[in-house]
């Protein structure tokens, strides 16, 4: 005669669903108590750890405004409306951006948006035509409109790229699909971005750009630098201790002879830095 063995997983499973029935009752919740239980069902191997990142990804997406990722600006490359078409080939080339704010007077006037695609019936003929004569409507978008909503209309309308503008209808910075989705995702590199087998990218003498997944040892050998790799592997995870928390887009940070900039960063960690070498004047001053 065979009889149901009893099974000490059912207790602790349908206390799991009830869990999610609460939640999706009506009864009041909190997204502290929604993300531990999503954790709980990746420990239980009822959910990836990819999936877990990109559905928290999806949740910080609903609480972000435009404002939180945006590109301010400072940091926007622009060209002058009243520029002839050849003079703007070397930085549309150099920057490889597909997709340029046109200002007016400065750069919180922005007129439109120029495609560098829009630029290709013209290499040969018409250069001495202007940017203001083949520019496009720009988007614009609130700094407080939030990104599930900024996501919605990217899709709904069809554009890839917004101005952000303030209360007063100046121009803050821009916001692309890309920012918001990488908010999900991760970051998401193309052709243009460092590859994983150059982490380093040098703009000047003394201005690099520099993956936040690059070993220590490789920024030690590449600037002749004495950071310590015990207990970090990468130049990324050293500046999160040194902060004591992710840093957002922005923000700087001084160690020995560098300065550090987070050009990318998300709320799980950084993506890319701005890398300045200071003078030694005001290193030696820093390290004291």
């Amino acid at each position: 005669m065979m009889t149901d063995e009893p099974s000490t997983s059912r207790p602790q499973q349908k206390k799991w669903i009830d869990r999610i029935s609460h939640l999706l009752t009506g009864e009041p919740k909190d997204l502290d108590d929604l993300i531990e239980l999503l954790r709980e069902a990746r420990d239980r191997r009822l959910i990836g750890t990819e999936a877990l990142s990109m559905i928290e990804g999806v949740l910080q997406v609903s609480e972000l405004r435009v404002r939180d990722i945006m590109i301010p600006r400072s940091q926007m490359v622009v060209l002058p409306r009243d520029a002839e078409l050849e003079t703007i080939f070397p930085l549309v080339i150099e920057s490889a951006h597909s997709r340029f704010p046109v200002i007016g007077e400065d750069r919180s006037e922005v007129v439109g948006i120029l495609l560098a695609k829009d630029l290709l019936p013209h290499i040969q003929e018409n250069k001495n035509l202007l940017v203001q004569d083949i520019l496009r409507p720009a988007r614009l978008v609130p700094e407080s409109k939030r990104l599930n909503v900024l996501l919605r209309d990217f899709r709904t309308n069809r554009y890839h790229m917004a101005i952000v503008v303030d209360e007063y209808g100046t121009a803050a910075g821009l916001v692309t699909i890309e920012d918001v989705l990488e908010q999900i995702v991760g970051e998401i590199e193309d052709e243009h971005d460092i590859t994983e087998e150059d982490y380093i990218f040098r703009r000047s003498d003394r201005e690099y750009t520099v993956k936040a997944l690059t070993p220590i040892d490789d920024f030690n050998d590449y600037f002749s630098s004495q950071f310590s790799d015990e207990e970090f592997d990468t130049i990324g995870g050293l500046i999160v201790h040194k902060l004591g928390y992710v840093p957002e887009r922005g923000e700087r940070v001084k160690m020995n002879r560098f300065e550090f900039e987070v050009l990318r960063a998300d709320n799980r960690r950084i993506h890319l830095l701005e890398v300045m070498l200071l003078p030694d004047a005001e290193s030696d001053r820093d390290a004291e």
